[in-house]
């Protein structure tokens, strides 16, 4: 494995908690930011820029979940458990857009890319439970 992927993951895994809650709270100020403070450019609306960020956003969210339930020894439903969570937790933040966020709206399809990167992180579960492996030892 590369040195700076192993130093980063062995970061993350002593501080799995630390770094979820953190990634927990950076999407909710991403996603609560104004909407005139998010760049708007042609080029990436046609590759669907948005909708990736979004599905790496919550991919990661779920794959955080997936060391901390490894780190912390918890029970397997623990993964289900984070990406149904999670899942909740992307249509919070669109319900919170469409109401409460100033210059925001909700998009459905925002929300299908989000489930997607934590369907996406599900499958990846026993990638991601090796590489902590290779990394607790």
């Amino acid at each position: 494995m590369n040195a700076t992927l192993n130093k980063i993951l062995k970061f993350i895994y002593k501080h799995a908690l630390l770094v979820l809650s953190c990634w927990f709270v950076f999407i909710f100020a991403l996603c609560g930011m104004p909407g005139s403070f998010i760049p708007s450019t042609s080029w990436l609306e046609l590759i669907s820029f948005d909708k990736w960020v979004h599905a790496g956003i919550f991919f990661t969210l779920c794959g955080l979940g997936f060391i901390t339930q490894i780190k912390y020894k918890q029970p397997k439903y623990f993964i289900f458990l984070a990406v149904v969570v999670s899942i909740f937790y992307g249509g919070w933040i669109e319900w919170m857009q469409a109401h409460v966020f100033s210059e925001r709206s909700a998009d459905w399809y925002d929300f299908t890319a989000n489930t997607l990167g934590c369907l996406v992180a599900w499958c990846c579960y026993t990638f991601i439970q090796k590489r902590v492996e290779l990394v607790r030892q």
